[in-house]
């Protein structure tokens, strides 16, 4: 059973037991979460817990083998579970333009079934990888930010979007449709999240051009009074995208639609140096016994060029394993423990291959493929986790520092979480 105690060995504590969906999909995706997997096993049997994973096909492949990109059933396997751990789907070789099933349909499926409105996305740059971004070392100080992007809603959902023909030729039209709910909630989100945080919210728009931003502006104003200590402003989408690159550590939290929200994050994805390195989940208002229901994956896609190459940055995959256990299965411990091993690697020289012109300060680099940096990062959280069988939980009440293992920002920006959903 899902997050049962697992009573079939007797004389013995019982262990916790989660379940969780793992959906490998395409082109890298099945390496990156194969690393990830073996990273937060490690971490469960250190945690004293145990992780069981239910596979599914999703995506391109699912094309392949059943001809639609996700079942109805699997759906409800992933509804069913604690939480859903994916690689990426998609590539050029279902992009067909004429095409009436494509991979990415799974993905609106999952989300929109789900119910998972809000994707975060935190970006920060670790300090051994400074050199990976082509930003000035100078420009990327003190960069946290966190990108809070509206995920059910806007041009990927509106309807109708098609082709037509006409008799003065073809045209496309894609409707962008917000309901003043859909904005609330992410947005509401958005400042709680702040509160935990450094208190600033800077609200992405198009409201010089668009009708459905002037309503997004306009519901921000309302929300924002709930929130007396957080200080917000509104900003073009088009001045963002330039600030994120001249100034990326004036931003705390970014809330935006849907759209603008999955440009903005690749962008500020190139801070890091690396579209491998950043994690993200996928949450709504939904709660299990644990935590927050959620989807976490990788920002990247899926790489079909060095696919089965052993060559992908398996970092954002791990991360986002360590941020399902947190938010998810309340195991802080557990996902403290691979941030660090995460980062003792990464200051010991280890690399990627698209790291691997970064140095190591006076150390030596060693270039790893995909597998081995998952295995050294997994041989570091059996080998530092001290967590033994204690079982963290989600923070309660009003004062998340009594969690084990979780540091005071993590606290802060679960405890505002909980708060929002109503989370006890």
């Amino acid at each position: 059973m899902t997050g049962a105690e697992d009573r079939r060995t007797s004389g013995v504590a019982p262990q916790p037991t989660y379940r969780i969906a793992a959906i490998p999909g395409d082109g890298v995706g099945p390496e990156v979460i194969a690393a990830g997997r073996r990273v937060l096993d490690a971490a469960a049997s250190a945690g004293g817990f145990a992780l069981e994973w239910q596979e599914l096909i999703l995506g391109g492949a699912a094309i392949d083998a059943y001809g639609v990109p996700i079942r109805d059933g699997d759906l409800e396997v992933c509804r069913d579970a604690d939480a859903v751990y994916l690689g990426a789907v998609g590539g050029p070789r279902w992009d067909d333009p004429n095409a009436a099933v494509r991979p990415e349909q799974a993905l609106f499926a999952l989300r929109g079934g789900l119910e998972l409105f809000a994707n975060l996305r935190p970006v920060t740059v670790e300090p051994a990888l400074v050199d990976a971004s082509t930003m000035r070392p100078e420009v990327l100080r003190d960069v946290d930010v966190l990108i809070v992007r509206e995920l059910t809603g806007g041009l990927y959902f509106g309807r109708p979007s098609e082709e037509r023909r006409t008799p003065e030729g073809r045209v496309a039209v894609d409707t962008l449709w917000y309901t003043e709910q859909e904005i609330q909630r992410v947005v509401r989100l958005a400042f709680e999240l702040a509160s935990g945080r450094r208190r600033r919210v800077t609200s992405v728009d198009k409201a010089n051009v668009l009708a459905s931003s002037r309503l997004w502006r306009k519901v921000v104003e309302e929300v924002a009074p709930e929130f007396p200590d957080v200080t917000f402003e509104h900003r073009l989408v088009d001045s963002t995208a330039m600030m994120l690159i001249r100034d990326p550590g004036a931003f705390d939290v970014i809330v935006t639609e849907n759209l603008f929200g999955d440009i903005l994050s690749d962008e500020a994805a190139m801070l890091t140096g690396s579209l491998g390195m950043l994690p993200s989940a996928s949450v709504g208002a939904r709660r299990t016994a644990h935590g927050l229901h959620g989807l976490y994956e990788p920002i990247h896609g899926s790489a079909p060029d060095i696919a089965g190459r052993d060559m992908a940055n398996p970092i954002a995959t791990i991360l986002s394993g360590a941020m399902l256990l947190r938010w998810s299965l309340g195991r802080t411990e557990a996902a403290a423990s691979i941030e660090s091993a995460v980062r003792s690697a990464l200051r010991d020289g280890l690399r990627t291959t698209d790291l691997a012109r970064v140095g190591a300060g006076e150390g030596t680099v060693r270039v790893l493929g995909t597998q081995a940096f998952a295995d050294e990062v997994a041989a570091r959280v059996a080998a530092g986790s001290g967590a033994g069988g204690a079982r963290a939980t989600v923070p309660a009440d009003s004062d998340p520092d009594q969690a084990s293992g979780l540091t005071d920002d993590d606290a802060a920006v679960i405890t505002a979480t909980n708060t929002m959903l109503g989370m006890p």
